[in-house]
């Protein structure tokens, strides 16, 4: 059986900083965030690639887009840096098939807004709280050999009200400390695309060393495989009739050619 081909994107921000959190967030992801989960998610049915914002083409070619089955995307601080004309590629290859994983703070990038069409603004608090991520669809694929619940015992809480799409289907909510609930874990489907936002992974705590976390990842990762070829995303131009017509055509003798350009 062929591997799936997985991308992981990071913006590689905060990892990189020249400061107090910089220095201390490196003493955990020593390589970037998406070098660590590339890692922590190795298997022999799994072929990986780690990209971040700061490399060529952010990080994402032509060919490497083209190639990819799945995409993760961490993003945080640096959405608006995004060039559009990538963003509109991703979204391309979601609707193609393209399985997409958004993580934490990436509710708030261009690519998973686009396609939701919500807002998906949220509540939040960093006071390094424990979180209980429970299950609420024990038949989910992605809750394959997880326990009832997964424990971080540090995070950013993310609360309710959540911004997302009446489609979601929740497979995770979490609860804090403080007393705050939250949709963790949910599916979305855009064209031909399976799509996961899970919301677990601030930068500031080593949560994608966490095994249970990551198990959920790697789970995730293998629903959103694409089980056809990608498909067609534009109009299928002068589609030919199956079956003869037989109806006079009263504008048969008029170019209606320029029409149907875009201008």
């Amino acid at each position: 059986m062929a591997k799936i081909r997985v991308t992981i994107w990071n913006e590689n921000v905060h990892e990189t900083a020249d400061s107090a959190f910089g220095a201390y967030i490196r003493t955990f992801y020593p390589n970037g965030i998406h070098n660590a989960l590339k890692e922590e998610l190795a298997s022999d049915d799994l072929e990986i690639t780690a990209v971040s914002l700061d490399m060529p083409n952010q990080g994402i070619t032509d060919e490497l887009l083209a190639n990819t089955d799945v995409l993760v995307w961490w993003g945080h601080c640096a959405h608006a840096k995004v060039e559009d004309a990538l963003v509109e590629k991703i979204h391309t290859r979601v609707l193609e098939g393209m399985g997409l994983i958004v993580l934490h703070s990436g509710h708030y990038s261009k690519i998973f807004r686009r396609l939701t069409g919500t807002s998906n603004s949220l509540r939040w608090r960093e006071c390094g709280e424990k979180e209980l991520v429970w299950v609420v669809d024990k038949q989910h694929p992605i809750t394959r050999d997880v326990p009832d619940y997964v424990e971080v015992p540090n995070t950013e809480m993310y609360g309710e009200p959540f911004g997302i799409p009446n489609d979601a289907h929740v497979v995770f909510i979490s609860w804090y400390e403080g007393g705050n609930v939250f949709r963790s874990g949910f599916t979305l489907t855009r064209g031909a695309g399976k799509i996961f936002y899970f919301s677990p992974g601030h930068e500031t705590f080593p949560i994608y060393h966490n095994p249970g976390i990551v198990k959920i990842i790697g789970n995730a990762v293998r629903w959103a495989n694409p089980e056809l070829p990608p498909q067609q995303t534009t109009c299928w131009n002068r589609d030919p009739a199956p079956e003869t017509v037989r109806t006079e055509n009263p504008i048969d003798k008029i170019d209606t050619a320029a029409l149907h350009e875009s201008k």
